[in-house]
């Protein structure tokens, strides 16, 4: 892997045959006889030699197509593409939800998009984690964005007539948390590391819990689950539960990108397929959405209060 600091790009530093032939190595010879060590192996080299470092000094970076293996970039643009089709189907959603509008029921929303791209990107992405243990399957990854931008597009357009320009605010903040989790990722002030992670993962497990019985509470009507948002409008000292269990869980959402970049980064660094760069652009995905959905219930708590 290229190192970003130029004075690495040596092939000395890369190669562990053009380390040793390199010339003024260090040994354990006096300085006037390496020298002459130098100066012979430097003599010595042949024209062949010369030629091969010289392509190596000329020559640029191979790339994911020239080493099939997974690389930062490519998993980059490959998480653009994505995020392209997720985009071009999130606005057939928006369209298809607010196409359901009744002009004598002008608060009758279409939640097909919603139910068919929530239920379709579920079982897609589980389609997409078992499958993968064998083999990466694009089209699955592909077919899992158009469901997700269906359920993205639903559910903003949904919150969009409710609270007006709830979905721009929603979209800032979660480039912002994406872009500040990125740059202190890449600047290495936060790493994943196995007591953030097994804290996490509890975390987790928790946050699933509550929202199981959340949903339930309020599917049976119950009393303590009022609220558009069941016990998440509820108030704890003043201030919505929703709003504090929201801000944990956005912070959740950070640490598991961060923890989405880490395992890139890892896969980039033992040499992975290239394919595998597909699952690095789904895990990110999965990732981002939970956040705009999440950052979109917060928006929408504060401003219902």
């Amino acid at each position: 892997m290229a190192l970003d600091n130029p004075a690495f790009n040596n092939p000395a530093f890369q190669d562990s045959k053009a380390a040793r032939t390199y010339p003024g190595r260090p040994g354990l010879t006096p300085p006037a006889a390496q020298t002459q060590t130098a100066a012979a192996q430097h003599a010595g080299l042949d024209a062949a030699t010369q030629a091969q470092l010289e392509g190596m000094y000329a020559a640029p970076s191979a790339g994911a197509l020239d080493t099939d293996r997974m690389t930062v970039e490519d998993t980059v643009w490959k998480t653009v593409g994505l995020f392209a089709i997720l985009l071009v189907t999130a606005s057939i959603g928006w369209f298809w939800t607010l196409g359901g509008l009744d002009a004598t029921q002008p608060n009758q929303l279409s939640i097909l998009p919603w139910a068919i791209g929530a239920l379709g990107g579920f079982i897609l992405a589980l389609a997409v984690i078992f499958t993968s243990r064998k083999k990466v399957r694009p089209g699955l990854i592909f077919a899992y964005a158009a469901f997700e931008g269906l359920f993205v597009g639903g559910i903003s357009a949904f919150f969009e007539v409710q609270w007006q320009g709830i979905v721009l605010q929603a979209t800032l903040a979660t480039l912002s948390v994406v872009g500040v989790t990125l740059a202190l990722f890449a600047s290495g002030k936060v790493r994943a590391s196995k007591r953030a992670t097994k804290i996490f993962l509890i975390a987790m497990v928790g946050y699933l819990v509550f929202s199981l019985v959340n949903v339930m509470l309020m599917l049976f009507n119950a009393p303590i689950a009022g609220g558009a948002f069941g016990l998440l409008s509820q108030t704890f000292m003043g201030i919505p539960l929703g709003l504090i269990i929201g801000v944990l869980v956005v912070i959740m959402a950070a640490y598991s990108l961060v923890l989405d970049f880490d395992s890139i980064q890892q896969g980039v660094r033992n040499g992975a397929p290239r394919q595998l760069g597909w699952i690095g652009a789904f895990g990110i995905m999965v990732t981002v959405v939970w956040l705009y959905v999440e950052i979109l219930r917060i928006i929408a708590i504060v401003r219902s209060n």
